[in-house]
């Protein structure tokens, strides 16, 4: 069969990747052109566009650049017709998804969608859309399912986090090697820094993160590199001599971190999944944080308490984030019951995300329904 998969961040390429591997195991002659990134096309995605060229964070970022969005929207649509696969697969992107899927639907195109827009979190209203124009539904957070069956009659698949498989088959790294292939202080223990991927936020996150280093002198703190940002973009971060960095590293730096500093996102069950404390941070313009405000409707923003429905990691947001509350905060989990607190919850976190093999039961699920 011909599947065409729309995925526009990196965590939806990883988890696109693993979907593709999982689709050519379940069908040998499977053919995959793909909106993505570097790992779908390693995976055998035929790649049309890469992400790089379509992450675009916040309000204000997305108005000023409505021009490119609607130039991809239109080369989307064209690449689908002239390829016309049997199944089109979303991957989270709502923005840009849920206005292909419109179009797709009324082109008799099968629609799927694999790890659904968070809508439970803001702009509920885009159900209507759904249920109109997503014939399957596959859920990966364990409270989606009784959100869509429950509250809005629309029944969904719960397949479980890839997130949990992305970790388990992960290449197993040696510690000390790790360190030195990546000029990092050999003795010192790793708080990890986690920014994000998105320049915008980037900026945003370390100028706080990297204001605390001074107060830490016997750890060492590593900067997690985007694979969709280049060297030069971190070089003016990395003056201290306390700071280290890896880039596309994510996954072996936290094998190795004590602790974490996480801008809020997919990175936040990430570090929790390999058993690091973290302080979630988040800030965003002024004016993004005011219309997010008024629209969000959630108690929390990160993955782990959502999960959890209780604040088992600290969040510090907008004008929480500062140089006082996170030395405060990083400081509790460094050694003591607040740090225990998060081991013991994390392993709770797991056992609610239902085991392994997320993308093979999509794949099974995409097969049969298509």
């Amino acid at each position: 069969m011909k599947y065409y998969i729309i995925a526009g961040e990196a965590s939806g390429d990883l988890h696109g990747s693993n979907l593709i591997k999982a689709l050519k195991l379940k069908d040998a002659d499977a053919q995959i052109r793909c909106w993505g990134g570097d790992l779908m096309q390693a995976a055998g995605g035929t790649l049309v566009k890469h992400y790089k060229e379509m992450a675009f964070m916040g309000f204000i970022e997305v108005v000023m650049n409505l021009g490119r969005i609607f130039k991809n929207i239109k080369l989307c649509k064209n690449d689908i017709s002239a390829f016309n696969p049997d199944v089109i697969v979303f991957i989270d992107f709502s923005g840009f998804n849920l206005r292909i899927a419109e179009w797709a639907k009324a082109g008799n195109y099968k629609t799927n969608y694999y790890i659904s827009p968070q809508i439970w979190a803001s702009r509920e209203g885009r159900i209507q859309k759904i249920k109109k124009n997503i014939d399957a539904m596959y859920v990966i957070l364990p409270f989606e399912k009784s959100f869509y069956e429950e509250k809005h009659d629309y029944p969904v698949h719960f397949v479980g986090h890839p997130l949990i498989d992305a970790i388990e088959n992960r290449e197993e790294i040696d510690a000390q090697r790790f360190r030195q292939e990546n000029k990092l202080d050999i003795d010192k223990p790793i708080i990890a820094l986690l920014p994000g991927s998105r320049k915008q936020e980037v900026k945003k996150m370390l100028q706080t993160m990297l204001s605390i280093t001074q107060d830490f002198p016997d750890y060492y703190f590593v900067i997690a590199g985007a694979p969709s940002l280049d060297y030069g973009f971190y070089t003016p971060f990395l003056k201290d001599s306390n700071v280290g960095f890896v880039t596309n590293k994510t996954y072996g730096l936290l094998s190795l971190a004590h602790a974490a500093l996480v801008t809020s996102g997919t990175a936040t069950l990430e570090t929790a999944l390999f058993k690091v404390p973290q302080v979630v941070c988040y800030k965003a313009s002024w004016l993004s944080y005011q219309i997010a405000k008024r629209i969000i409707t959630l108690e929390f923003i990160s993955l782990v308490n959502l999960i959890m429905e209780k604040e088992v990691v600290k969040e510090l947001i907008q004008n929480d984030l500062n140089s006082k509350n996170l030395r405060n905060e990083l400081t509790k989990i460094l050694q003591g019951a607040c740090r225990e607190n998060q081991l013991k919850a994390y392993e709770l976190l797991e056992k609610k995300l239902g085991g392994t093999g997320a993308s093979v039961k999509a794949a099974d699920l995409i097969v049969e329904n298509a």
